[in-house]
Protein backbone atom coordinates (compact mmCIF):
# COMPACT_ATOMS: atom_id res chain seq x y z
CA UNK A 1 0.00 0.00 0.00
CA UNK A 2 1.32 3.46 -0.82
CA UNK A 3 2.14 6.02 1.84
CA UNK A 4 -1.22 7.28 2.97
CA UNK A 5 -2.52 8.98 6.05
CA UNK A 6 -3.48 6.69 8.90
CA UNK A 7 -7.12 7.20 9.85
CA UNK A 8 -7.89 8.22 13.47
CA UNK A 9 -9.99 5.02 13.73
CA UNK A 10 -6.66 3.15 13.83
CA UNK A 11 -7.32 3.06 17.59
CA UNK A 12 -9.75 0.20 16.94
CA UNK A 13 -7.12 -1.84 15.09
CA UNK A 14 -4.50 -1.14 17.75
CA UNK A 15 -7.01 -2.02 20.45
CA UNK A 16 -7.74 -5.36 18.79
CA UNK A 17 -4.03 -6.12 18.39
CA UNK A 18 -3.50 -5.39 22.09
CA UNK A 19 -6.64 -7.30 23.11
CA UNK A 20 -7.96 -4.13 24.78
CA UNK A 21 -11.33 -5.07 26.26
CA UNK A 22 -12.61 -1.46 26.29
CA UNK A 23 -11.92 -1.06 22.56
CA UNK A 24 -13.44 -4.47 21.77
CA UNK A 25 -16.57 -3.58 23.76
CA UNK A 26 -16.72 -0.28 21.93
CA UNK A 27 -16.59 -2.09 18.56
CA UNK A 28 -19.41 -4.39 19.65
CA UNK A 29 -21.48 -1.42 20.84
CA UNK A 30 -20.89 0.97 17.93
CA UNK A 31 -20.44 -1.20 14.84
CA UNK A 32 -21.89 -4.68 15.37
CA UNK A 33 -25.60 -3.69 15.56
CA UNK A 34 -25.42 -2.38 11.98
CA UNK A 35 -23.94 -5.71 10.81
CA UNK A 36 -26.59 -7.72 12.66
CA UNK A 37 -29.32 -5.56 11.14
CA UNK A 38 -27.87 -6.03 7.65
CA UNK A 39 -27.56 -9.82 7.95
CA UNK A 40 -31.07 -10.16 9.40
CA UNK A 41 -32.44 -8.20 6.43
CA UNK A 42 -30.48 -10.35 3.98
CA UNK A 43 -31.50 -13.97 4.60
CA UNK A 44 -29.79 -14.33 7.99
CA UNK A 45 -30.48 -14.36 11.71
CA UNK A 46 -28.83 -13.19 14.94
CA UNK A 47 -26.69 -16.35 15.34
CA UNK A 48 -25.38 -16.19 11.78
CA UNK A 49 -24.62 -12.49 12.23
CA UNK A 50 -22.69 -13.17 15.45
CA UNK A 51 -20.70 -15.90 13.68
CA UNK A 52 -19.75 -13.50 10.87
CA UNK A 53 -18.76 -10.78 13.35
CA UNK A 54 -16.65 -13.24 15.36
CA UNK A 55 -14.81 -14.47 12.25
CA UNK A 56 -14.08 -10.92 11.11
CA UNK A 57 -12.89 -9.89 14.59
CA UNK A 58 -10.47 -12.85 14.64
CA UNK A 59 -9.29 -12.03 11.12
CA UNK A 60 -8.64 -8.39 12.07
CA UNK A 61 -6.84 -9.44 15.25
CA UNK A 62 -4.60 -11.82 13.27
CA UNK A 63 -3.86 -9.27 10.57
CA UNK A 64 -3.15 -6.51 13.09
CA UNK A 65 -0.80 -8.83 15.00
CA UNK A 66 0.94 -10.17 11.89
CA UNK A 67 1.65 -6.99 10.01
CA UNK A 68 0.42 -4.00 11.89
CA UNK A 69 -2.69 -3.30 9.82
CA UNK A 70 -2.76 0.41 8.93
CA UNK A 71 -6.30 1.76 8.63
CA UNK A 72 -6.68 4.40 5.91
CA UNK A 73 -10.48 4.68 5.99
CA UNK A 74 -13.18 4.86 8.66
CA UNK A 75 -13.37 1.67 10.74
CA UNK A 76 -17.17 1.60 10.39
CA UNK A 77 -17.09 1.34 6.59
CA UNK A 78 -14.18 -1.13 6.62
CA UNK A 79 -15.69 -3.43 9.26
CA UNK A 80 -19.15 -3.32 7.72
CA UNK A 81 -17.89 -4.12 4.21
CA UNK A 82 -15.77 -7.03 5.50
CA UNK A 83 -18.77 -8.48 7.34
CA UNK A 84 -21.06 -7.86 4.37
CA UNK A 85 -18.74 -9.65 1.93
CA UNK A 86 -18.24 -12.51 4.37
CA UNK A 87 -22.02 -12.89 4.69
CA UNK A 88 -22.59 -12.75 0.92
CA UNK A 89 -19.94 -15.47 0.49
CA UNK A 90 -21.74 -17.59 3.11
CA UNK A 91 -25.00 -17.17 1.21
CA UNK A 92 -23.32 -18.15 -2.07
CA UNK A 93 -22.00 -21.34 -0.46
CA UNK A 94 -25.48 -22.38 0.64
CA UNK A 95 -27.03 -20.93 -2.53
CA UNK A 96 -30.44 -22.49 -1.92
CA UNK A 97 -31.67 -19.20 -0.42
CA UNK A 98 -32.73 -16.08 -2.26
CA UNK A 99 -30.30 -13.22 -1.85
CA UNK A 100 -31.50 -9.67 -1.37
CA UNK A 101 -28.81 -7.04 -1.18
CA UNK A 102 -29.36 -3.64 0.38
CA UNK A 103 -26.48 -1.52 -0.86
CA UNK A 104 -24.91 0.81 1.67
CA UNK A 105 -23.33 4.06 0.49
CA UNK A 106 -20.47 3.58 2.99
CA UNK A 107 -19.34 0.44 1.22
CA UNK A 108 -18.68 2.07 -2.14
CA UNK A 109 -15.66 4.11 -1.18
CA UNK A 110 -12.31 3.32 -2.80
CA UNK A 111 -9.91 3.32 0.19
CA UNK A 112 -12.36 1.07 2.03
CA UNK A 113 -12.60 -1.32 -0.93
CA UNK A 114 -8.79 -1.42 -1.17
CA UNK A 115 -8.41 -2.16 2.56
CA UNK A 116 -11.09 -4.86 2.47
CA UNK A 117 -9.46 -6.54 -0.52
CA UNK A 118 -6.10 -6.44 1.26
CA UNK A 119 -7.64 -8.06 4.36
CA UNK A 120 -9.38 -10.74 2.28
CA UNK A 121 -6.09 -11.60 0.54
CA UNK A 122 -4.37 -11.75 3.95
CA UNK A 123 -7.09 -14.15 5.13
CA UNK A 124 -6.65 -16.40 2.09
CA UNK A 125 -2.87 -16.47 2.55
CA UNK A 126 -3.31 -17.31 6.23
CA UNK A 127 -5.71 -20.16 5.42
CA UNK A 128 -3.32 -21.53 2.80
CA UNK A 129 -0.39 -21.36 5.24
CA UNK A 130 -2.42 -23.11 7.96
CA UNK A 131 -3.50 -25.86 5.54
CA UNK A 132 0.04 -26.54 4.34
CA UNK A 133 1.43 -26.28 7.88
CA UNK A 134 -0.81 -29.20 8.89
CA UNK A 135 0.83 -31.34 6.18
CA UNK A 136 4.19 -31.04 7.93
CA UNK A 137 5.27 -33.79 10.30
CA UNK A 138 4.82 -33.39 14.06
CA UNK A 139 8.51 -32.59 14.64
CA UNK A 140 8.52 -29.84 12.01
CA UNK A 141 5.31 -28.36 13.39
CA UNK A 142 6.68 -28.38 16.94
CA UNK A 143 9.98 -26.83 15.87
CA UNK A 144 8.34 -24.09 13.81
CA UNK A 145 5.76 -23.27 16.49
CA UNK A 146 8.55 -22.88 19.03
CA UNK A 147 10.60 -20.74 16.66
CA UNK A 148 7.57 -18.47 16.11
CA UNK A 149 7.27 -17.83 19.85
CA UNK A 150 10.88 -18.09 21.04
CA UNK A 151 13.22 -15.76 19.18
CA UNK A 152 16.48 -17.44 20.17
CA UNK A 153 17.29 -20.65 18.29
CA UNK A 154 19.57 -21.62 21.19
CA UNK A 155 16.51 -21.62 23.48
CA UNK A 156 14.52 -23.66 20.96
CA UNK A 157 17.34 -26.24 20.80
CA UNK A 158 17.47 -26.37 24.60
CA UNK A 159 13.70 -26.80 24.85
CA UNK A 160 13.74 -29.65 22.29
CA UNK A 161 16.83 -31.17 23.90
CA UNK A 162 18.84 -31.16 20.65
CA UNK A 163 21.85 -29.27 19.35
CA UNK A 164 21.74 -25.75 17.99
CA UNK A 165 23.11 -26.97 14.63
CA UNK A 166 20.37 -29.59 14.35
CA UNK A 167 17.65 -27.02 15.07
CA UNK A 168 18.99 -24.60 12.45
CA UNK A 169 19.24 -27.29 9.78
CA UNK A 170 15.87 -28.86 10.63
CA UNK A 171 14.13 -25.46 10.66
CA UNK A 172 15.60 -24.64 7.27
CA UNK A 173 14.37 -27.97 5.85
CA UNK A 174 10.89 -27.55 7.39
CA UNK A 175 10.51 -23.98 6.12
CA UNK A 176 11.77 -25.08 2.69
CA UNK A 177 9.20 -27.89 2.51
CA UNK A 178 6.39 -25.63 3.68
CA UNK A 179 7.36 -22.92 1.17
CA UNK A 180 7.52 -25.45 -1.67
CA UNK A 181 4.07 -26.86 -0.89
CA UNK A 182 2.55 -23.39 -0.66
CA UNK A 183 4.13 -22.24 -3.94
CA UNK A 184 2.96 -25.37 -5.77
CA UNK A 185 -0.73 -24.75 -5.01
CA UNK A 186 -3.05 -23.09 -7.47
CA UNK A 187 -4.39 -20.92 -4.63
CA UNK A 188 -0.90 -19.44 -4.14
CA UNK A 189 -0.58 -18.71 -7.85
CA UNK A 190 -3.92 -16.88 -7.90
CA UNK A 191 -3.10 -14.98 -4.68
CA UNK A 192 0.28 -13.97 -6.07
CA UNK A 193 -1.41 -12.24 -8.98
CA UNK A 194 -3.59 -10.07 -6.69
Amino acid sequence: MSKTTIHPDQIYIDGLANNDSAIIQSIYKKFVPKVIHYIRNNSGNEDKAQDVVQEIMILLFNQAKAKKLQLTCPFDAYFFLLCKRKWLNEIKKSSNKGVTIDEDPLSSNEPTEEMVTETEVFDEKQKLFDLMFLKLGDKCQELLKLSFTIKSMEEVAEKLNVTYGYVRKKKSLCVGQLTQWIQETNRFKSLKST
